[in-house]
């Protein structure tokens, strides 16, 4: 499904939107260009998900928890990461099993060891305005 994006704030309720419609262990794959609103819409989904703090990208930590009243969301950037073999020695697993949601960036570097089920959400920007997106999900129904 793809959805019109024309602010921040915008691609932030989607996202929180996206939260209310997954179960613990789900996995939401990232795909889209530096600078597509990745960050802002994993606001959205801490936020749907009971988080109230500040939501940053994990560029050099590869990982950030955030943990709040509902299910914990754990943030992956793969930007660095060579290859699916770099995730298992994070723990890559560990992080499956413990109920919360993954969601990641640069998910196509390490696809092979993604769950079929994973939903994954594309960024694009728009040809008519530089600064809206399209943002296309693809593994659940509507938000």
């Amino acid at each position: 499904m793809d959805y019109v994006s024309h602010s921040e704030a915008e691609t932030e309720d989607l996202g929180r939107r996206l939260a209310a419609a997954l179960s613990p262990g789900a996995v939401v794959a990232y795909r889209g260009d530096l600078g597509m609103g990745k960050t802002a819409f994993t606001r959205g989904l801490a936020r749907g998900l009971g988080y109230e703090g500040r939501v940053t990208s994990p560029t050099f930590t590869i990982v950030n928890e955030y943990e709040g009243a509902g299910m914990p969301l754990f943030h992956f950037d793969m930007y660095r990461l060579e290859d699916a073999g770099d995730l298992f020695d994070i723990g890559w697993e560990d992080y499956l099993d413990r109920g919360g949601v993954c969601a990641v960036e640069w998910s196509e570097r390490v696809e092979e060891a993604l769950p079929e089920d994973a939903v994954t959400v594309t960024f694009a920007r728009r040809p008519e305005n530089e600064s809206w997106r399209t943002i296309t999900m693809e593994g659940m129904g509507p938000v």
